[in-house]
């Protein structure tokens, strides 16, 4: 008799994205490191006894779902990007603009074909996989497509957005079967691309890549729900939807209303991130789009830009708010985003970043004791 796959019961009420702030004394390590005064044996090191106390402050904090921090990435989606076959990261003129600071000059282009062979990501969740313990260890990884947002080359490999895209989605595919095997059972896919259409600037941008608003929500919609639609049974895939997170800023402004019906109706994520931390994110009123009743809602009503805590009453009234259009038991709670989705971080503090989440397991077990 075949043993039963159970599936791990994710997102969690009191859930996070998944980054925090890289230590001071790992941040030195990687400055060593580009001086070559030590080797990459010795960072990793150094990112081994750093991720193995930060899991332990997780656990500690009562958190049921632990992440490595993302602390042996410069980039939350570069460098997952960049080991992919046909894809590489290369310095630009210019970095990415957010409101008032930019990031360091760096951007991925394609080179060939698209495809996965191997990636050192798998190792690093090996690791993470084995200090969890109890816990749940989740991954998170860029959705497949933050590609869409590649400088443009001479490279003929692909003509068109579709043609990469139908590629893309085999490497996920294998991505995901890899991580799955490596024992990741809960994955989260961080992804950008949706503030496209949360403004008419998004939607300029849209235009000047030579797509209409409708097709490329198609396109990036076909791409999330191809590349997990062969996820086994007891694997949870989640998506992180934000506005930019960089140096406690951001890039996007607007609600999820233009894209609501795809976004909630047709995607096949067991979760969605959603970032709701100010008024930049709008209402709640597009939630009235989501149609599964397994579809788990993690409102972000907790910023991870500031070291402030927010008032909990007030954060209780949002989620009360907001379950007058989705289910009280479809609703859990985390940070907008992560603390560092760049090496930088947020300016914020560690000991900031910890009350953090200690606020929001509190006022999680408060709502759903």
């Amino acid at each position: 008799m075949s043993k039963v796959k159970t599936k791990v019961i994710a997102p969690f009420r009191a859930d996070h994205v998944g980054s925090f702030l890289r230590p001071e004394r790992l941040k030195q390590a990687r400055l060593k490191k580009e001086r070559l005064e030590i080797t990459a044996e010795q960072l990793r090191a150094v990112e081994d006894e750093e991720i193995i106390r930060i899991v332990e402050k997780q656990k500690e904090l009562g958190l049921q779902a632990i992440t490595d921090g993302e602390l042996r990435r410069a980039y939350w989606h570069y460098d997952f990007l960049a080991e992919l076959d046909g894809v590489e990261l290369f310095e630009v003129e210019s970095g990415i603009q957010f409101k008032g600071v930019k990031t360091k000059p760096h951007a991925i282009k394609v080179t060939g074909k698209v495809d996965f062979t191997n990636h050192s990501m798998i190792d690093d969740y090996k690791f993470l996989h084995q200090i969890a313990g109890d816990h749940v260890a989740k991954y998170m990884i860029p959705s497949p497509n933050m590609l869409f947002f590649r400088e443009e080359t001479d490279d003929t490999t692909y003509k068109t957005d579709v043609e990469l895209f139908d590629d893309l989605v085999l490497a996920y595919q294998k991505v995901i079967q890899a991580f799955y095997d490596a024992g990741c059972r809960y994955l989260q896919l961080d992804d950008t691309s949706w503030s496209l259409f949360f403004s008419a600037e998004g939607h300029q941008l849209i235009t000047a890549k030579g797509h209409d608003p409708e097709g490329l929500a198609n396109l990036f919609a076909r791409a999330i729900n191809e590349s997990i639609a062969k996820r086994p049974d007891d694997m949870v895939i989640t998506m992180h939807i934000c506005r930019g997170n960089f140096k406690s800023t951001y890039v996007a402004s607007g609600g999820y209303d233009n894209v609501a019906e795809t976004i909630f109706g047709r995607l096949d994520v067991d979760g969605l991130f959603l970032e709701f931390d100010d008024e930049r994110s709008g209402g709640f009123e597009p939630l009235r789009y989501v149609k599964r009743d397994n579809l788990q809602l993690v409102l972000g009503l907790i910023t991870s830009k500031f070291g402030e805590l927010e008032n909990p009453e007030n954060v209780k009234a949002r989620i009360k708010e907001a379950s007058a259009y989705i289910n009280l038991d479809q609703i859990c709670l985390s940070p907008q985003c992560g603390f560092a989705s760049t090496e930088e971080g947020n300016l914020l503090t560690e000991e900031q970043q910890w009350e953090k989440i200690r606020h929001v397991i509190q006022i999680a077990g408060e709502v759903w004791n």
